[in-house]
């Protein structure tokens, strides 16, 4: 049943509230004593959400869930008058991009188009996506077309996915509004969750969020080619590394080789590229690097192995290791391209629920003839592979457990 004014009079409104990046933020506010509305057309997750179930891995979330339940501070709706009345809205809707890497509005155009007319009592939108620089100037021209006065401020999300709950308490928040007002109304809303804020203009705040991704996209892409570079060579590029950083102070962040994936990073870099009319050619190195490592792996295989006549297991098919996010995870890639080269693949994730086609890993090891470490879960760096082949370009097993020494960086 859908929530609505008579039922719940809210503080705070998550729009998409039921996702990644909307979720963990609904229930940190709703601990700091604030009534939330969580936002979404996805009528699935909220069966589990009011469950007390978490529908996706994320450290810390699940007791404290339970705990706003408990004290109803926590109301579900798809329907856009639930929205009435309630001051403050947050706006976590995603931007993807067209097939030219321009960001698509469609998604912020079709949630005004039905909740305008019903957030006329509307003081503070706050957009907390990823955007495009540009974005947040043009959703307040939208806004005052449509005749809302609402203030708006732009208050990027910069958490690792999986510890949200953690790191909104923890990390200071970068804060911008459209008019001083705005981001007044906006430091004091946060200012709930996190102690530090930091002050910059909407285009300033986009950058620095747009920045933050693309950095991280930039050096796994370094490391990437290090490793190939390296591998060609006939030589361990963990071996390196562990011997680059060890007791060098200005290598520690120096980043081990592995799949870069993920719904952030590599979008984030294609939204740069297309804002600079792909003059940015850094990011296009990037992304040639970190989505050619496949490739470079599969061929590196097709060299090494029989494939024809070989059936592959693929271990881990989440973006990253503890987590069971597949969004834009390249293990799924390399499956693409391997499916068309070897007799057959295998795959096991020990958190993945989504895909039908995951297997236990110990059927994936027995009926393997070789295996690809994809994404470095903790419990795989232990395994007893039985004796069978293993390509791990993060370098996190060892026959004797140890791993390379390094821990394996997260995508």
């Amino acid at each position: 049943m859908n929530a609505t004014k008579e039922d719940f009079q809210a503080d705070l409104c998550v729009v998409g509230g039921a996702g990644h990046v909307g979720l963990p933020l609904a229930i940190v506010f709703a601990s700091k004593g604030l009534k939330v509305m969580i936002h979404d057309v996805n009528a699935a997750a909220w069966e589990t959400i009011r469950s007390g179930k978490m529908p996706f891995m994320e450290a810390g979330a699940e007791p404290l869930l339970k705990d706003v339940l408990a004290k109803g501070r926590l109301a579900f709706s798809s329907d856009p008058a639930a929205l009435r009345g309630v001051p403050k809205v947050i706006i976590t809707i995603g931007t993807p991009l067209d097939e030219y890497f321009n960001p698509v509005f469609k998604g912020f155009q079709r949630f005004l188009d039905a909740s305008a007319p019903h957030m006329d009592q509307t003081r503070l939108i706050v957009l907390r996506s990823t955007v495009a620089p540009g974005t947040t100037e043009w959703l307040q021209r939208e806004l005052h077309r449509r005749g809302l006065k609402a203030q708006l401020a732009f208050c990027p999300e910069r958490i690792v996915q999986g510890f949200a709950v953690q790191e909104l308490q923890k990390l200071p928040q970068i804060v911008s509004g459209t008019t001083d007002q705005a981001a007044s109304e906006a430091t004091e809303l946060f200012q709930l969750i996190t102690r530090e804020v930091i002050h910059v203009s909407p285009t300033e705040a986009e950058f620095a969020k747009i920045f933050c991704n693309v950095y991280r996209y930039v050096q796994f892409a370094i490391a990437n080619q290090f490793y190939m570079v390296a591998d060609a060579a006939g030589v361990d590029y963990s071996r390196i590394l562990e011997a680059c950083k060890r007791h060098y102070p200005r290598l520690q962040d120096m980043p081990g080789a592995g799949f870069a994936a993920g719904p952030c990073l590599l979008k984030d870099t294609m939204t740069l590229v297309a804002f600079a009319r792909n003059q940015f050619s850094l990011g296009h190195a990037a992304m040639m690097v970190n989505e050619g490592l496949v490739l470079y792996l599969v061929e590196k295989m097709a060299k090494e192995y029989d494939l024809p006549n070989m059936t592959v297991g693929l271990l881990g098919m989440a973006f990253k290791g503890e987590s069971d996010d597949t969004r834009a995870s390249l293990s799924y890639k390399l499956k693409k391209f391997l499916t068309i080269r070897s007799r057959r693949i295998l795959t096991a994730d020990p958190y993945v629920t989504t895909d039908p086609d995951i297997l236990p890993v110990e059927r994936v090891i027995a009926d393997s003839d070789v295996l690809v470490l994809c994404t470095p879960h903790k419990q795989y760096r232990n395994l007893d592979l039985r004796g069978k082949p293993l390509v791990d370009v993060w370098g996190c097993h060892r026959d004797d457990g140890k791993g390379s020494g390094q821990p394996c960086r997260e995508a």
